[in-house]
């Protein structure tokens, strides 16, 4: 855990929650922000804020890619063309669950894998926020969060899933003006992956249908590996592996 990050319990906000979050990582509860980054709990929920940034996870944003026959367009959709009842996907690295959203969207049942306490708190309380809410709770009731590594979790799985879909983190760019605030703030939490081969190996192993790998447009293939075909966008491309 960052020793830089601290917890803050605004007004309204779960103290339970906040206690519960600051004991098992381990950091303390403070009246106000922190000068580097805070996990800040308060009426609204759980948000992140540091270095004059401010960030909470939040589905909404996403209604408009997922209603009036949009869903279909999405490049991640289309590259997971499967089809059939009761379908089950993990996504491994979750993040902030936006491409998991687009999964569930489509039908899965998926399980999001996440490790970082704080992107998992944020994740949480913005599925927590989403089955409140009228169009998107049916959504969020298919996307169900597990915090921990995502290697050593496919490792115990039992039962089979169709799809797993490996978004490791991007290299950092050069411009930071190229990178929203949400990934400013989550890079800082999170380096981009390093340990993308053990990921790999550990999603074969699971047995799924396909493996979806979200890659930059002209990046290698994730350790080196050719996929059965590839999808391409404007600046990523998604690398699909059917087993």
């Amino acid at each position: 855990m960052n020793d830089k990050i601290t917890v803050c319990l605004g007004k309204g906000g779960q103290r339970e929650m906040a206690e519960s979050f600051a004991r098992k990582n381990n950091v303390p509860i403070m009246d106000k922000p922190g000068e580097h980054l805070t996990v800040m709990f308060d009426s609204r929920g759980v948000s992140l804020t540091g270095y004059g940034l401010t960030y909470q996870g939040d589905f909404e944003g996403m209604l408009h890619r997922v209603t009036n026959g949009r869903l279909s367009h999405e490049m991640l959709v289309r590259a997971v063309k499967t089809e059939g009842e009761h379908l089950k996907a993990i996504d491994a690295t979750a993040g902030m669950g936006e491409d998991g959203f687009l999964l569930a969207a489509y039908g899965y049942e998926v399980t999001l894998y996440e490790q970082n306490p704080v992107i998992a708190a944020l994740l949480k309380d913005a599925l927590r926020r989403a089955r409140k809410h009228p169009v998107l709770k049916d959504i969020a009731s298919r996307m169900k969060l597990v915090e921990g590594d995502s290697v050593s979790c496919m490792e115990k799985l039992m039962d089979p899933v169709d799809v797993i879909y490996l978004d490791p983190m991007f290299p950092k760019r050069q411009k930071s003006g190229l990178i929203n605030k949400k990934l400013q703030l989550i890079q800082k939490l999170e380096p981009p992956c390093s340990e993308e081969k053990d990921l790999f190996d550990a999603a074969i192993k699971a047995g799924p249908s396909r493996i979806i790998v979200k890659r930059p447009l002209k990046s290698v293939c994730l350790d080196g590996r050719e996929p059965s075909y590839i999808l391409k966008g404007k600046a990523i491309r998604y690398d699909c592996y059917v087993m």
